[in-house]
């Protein structure tokens, strides 16, 4: 029996776009402030995975599309999404080898930073409450990645993503 192992990359657009749909999907008021930065999650898992075919390039056309779907300035996901797809780039051979709790550190990091940018932004624009709350995406992500990682690790060896 032959296996038709191509290249996949079929599964890494429908997370992306997936993740991009998860970024709007309605919250309750109090759960706002906490909702895991999912696209920024799936871009470093694919950057760590595939660094030959995901990079900055792809970080900053989803971060577009993130900015024309969620309504926020345009360029703000891209910038800080390709700011985050960069430093995955540059820490992709360490992140390999580290335990899940030593990635979801690097994650928190990551994401931490990518929250900061569009914070910046916003503040630019006049869009944003004076509070460190903006923050808490990056815990939840950084608590989320574990599972994330798992489950997009499953996608890529039952369809061959390489």
């Amino acid at each position: 029996m032959v296996v038709n192992q191509g290249s996949g990359h079929w599964v890494i657009t429908i997370t992306l776009l997936a993740a991009v749909m998860l970024s709007i999907l309605p919250m309750p008021l109090w759960a706002q402030w906490g909702r895991p930065a999912i696209v920024a999650m799936v871009l470093i898992y694919w950057v760590i995975a595939l660094p030959e075919h995901i990079g900055i390039g792809v970080a900053w056309t989803v971060g577009l599309l993130q900015d024309i779907v969620v309504g926020t300035p345009l360029g703000q996901n891209a910038l800080a999404l390709s700011v985050v797809a960069y430093l995955a780039l540059i820490l992709y051979q360490r992140l390999r080898m580290f335990t899940p709790v030593q990635q979801a550190v690097v994650v928190f990091v990551l994401i931490g930073l990518n929250q900061l940018l569009c914070h910046w932004i916003q503040t630019l624009t006049g869009t944003v409450s004076p509070n460190l709350l903006f923050l808490l995406p990056a815990l939840i992500s950084a608590l989320l990645w574990p599972v994330l990682s798992v489950f997009l690790r499953l996608l890529r060896r039952n369809y061959y993503v390489n």
